[in-house]
């Protein structure tokens, strides 16, 4: 799930009489971006509960981003948000919330706490553009929190525009240093005990906790972005990224093939959670193209291979065509599929083994194809003329996408992004 791409673009404008070279700001004033999204899901094979059981889940998130001229060069940005989830199938690592009118079942949703939670993020960030504006140096911090999860990161990059801008290369890098509150499956928890448990035998799963709560990432981007013509400019990029730590998800339980099954009600209980390698390389590579028919017309074309040393090989193909139709008003269509094969340590429900040393009934991890078709509109507005306090609005952004996958889950996503200028 993660990738990193530094694309900057600056322009460089002068004039000059007998005696003075005047230089343009990097950006003339602050800008403020309010940014909102809703996001909703649904499926029938939640890792929760084995690869089995409901996926609904929505989730709203907002933030607004800052970016403040510090002087002609330099650039100050500043992002601020909170994402608020509800989670049927996260509910469902505590299935047994005590209400006696519920049916406990993996396909009905849980009252208990770990039904919602909240992540917090922080990320400032900060831009120098050198004098003639053909280098641009960046430097980034993160941190975000959740009730199980905790990340700081720390990042950096390099620009350099040549040929008359023409051509741009970049460099960045970034690292992660997150660390997990593991929250296990209830029937897997020290001291558990119900007298409602049903199953051939005595309850008593072979699990033990990680001892490895830590999970650091390494990235390293590198791009090149090259103007072919008038009306023609593509780019190139790739990612080199290592995971160690703890790369499992703890309270995603596993059934074994080979144990046997125990039920409270219609809730079957864990045989294990999932259990992954402590480490992932991952190597994604991909090329944009677009092209100018016109001036109202745009094709903006998209390709990604990945690999990783998990057994995955994907493929992505997008295209989104911007259609002015005035000065105002542009519309946004937008197709993308997206196809990946079968992780090595992917295992249906009680497919998997319990003499294996890895296995995870995630279906992200699943072979499935899956399309997504999008529609948005964006209103600029020049001359900024609707206010809010002392800013003018620039721009409005409204998109919606549907996302259907194979395997049956079903998403959809609303954004809307406003953008502010000072005056």
């Amino acid at each position: 799930m993660f990738f990193f791409a530094f694309t900057l673009v600056t322009t460089l404008g002068f004039s000059q009489n007998e005696s003075t070279t005047y230089k343009k700001r990097v950006l003339e004033t602050a800008e403020i971006d309010l940014l909102f999204s809703y996001y909703g899901q649904d499926g029938n094979n939640a890792a929760v509960t084995g690869g089995e059981g409901t996926e609904e889940l929505t989730d709203v998130t907002s933030s607004i981003v800052v970016q403040i001229p510090m002087n002609e060069d330099d650039v100050l940005t500043v992002d601020v948000g909170i994402s608020a989830y509800t989670s049927a199938s996260s509910s469902n690592v505590n299935p047994l919330d005590g209400n006696p009118n519920r049916q406990i079942s993996p396909f009905n949703a849980s009252s208990g706490a770990s039904r919602k939670d909240q992540l917090v993020h922080f990320n400032p960030s900060y831009r120098h553009s050198s004098d003639d504006r053909n280098s641009v140096w960046t430097g980034n911090a993160y941190v975000s929190s959740e009730y199980d999860y905790f990340s700081i990161g720390f990042g950096g990059g390099y620009t350099r525009l040549f040929n008359q801008k023409n051509t741009e290369l970049s460099i960045s890098g970034q690292l992660y240093f997150d660390s997990w509150n593991p929250q296990y499956p209830i029937e897997l928890r020290e001291g558990f005990f119900d007298d409602r448990i049903t199953g051939n035998g005595t309850y008593a799963p072979s699990f033990t906790v990680f001892d490895q709560e830590n999970r650091n990432s390494y990235a390293l981007s590198l791009g090149l972005s090259q103007i072919l013509g008038k009306r023609i400019q593509a780019s190139l990029f790739t990612d080199l990224v290592l995971q160690r730590g703890l790369l499992s998800t703890p309270f995603q339980r596993v059934y074994f093939e080979d144990a046997n099954d125990f039920f409270i009600e219609d809730f079957q209980l864990a045989d294990d959670v999932e259990r992954l390698p402590e480490s992932r390389f991952k190597l994604p590579i991909g090329a944009r193209l677009n092209y100018f028919l016109g001036d109202a017309v745009v094709l903006r074309s998209y390709y990604r291979f990945y690999t990783d040393d998990w057994g995955i090989t994907a493929h992505t193909a997008s295209l989104e065509v911007p259609i002015k139709l005035n000065d105002t008003f542009t519309l946004y269509p937008a197709y993308r599929y997206y196809t990946q094969s079968e992780a090595d340590y992917f295992y249906a429900k009680e497919t998997a083994l319990s003499t294996v040393d890895f296995y995870t009934s995630d279906y992200d991890l699943s072979e499935y194809h899956a399309h997504q078709y999008g529609m948005g509109i964006r209103y600029k507005d020049i001359f900024t003329r609707a206010k809010l306090f002392t800013f003018g609005l620039k721009s409005v952004d409204l998109r919606f996408n549907a996302y259907n996958r194979s395997d049956g889950l079903n998403a959809f996503i609303m954004t809307l992004g406003t953008t502010f200028v000072g005056n």
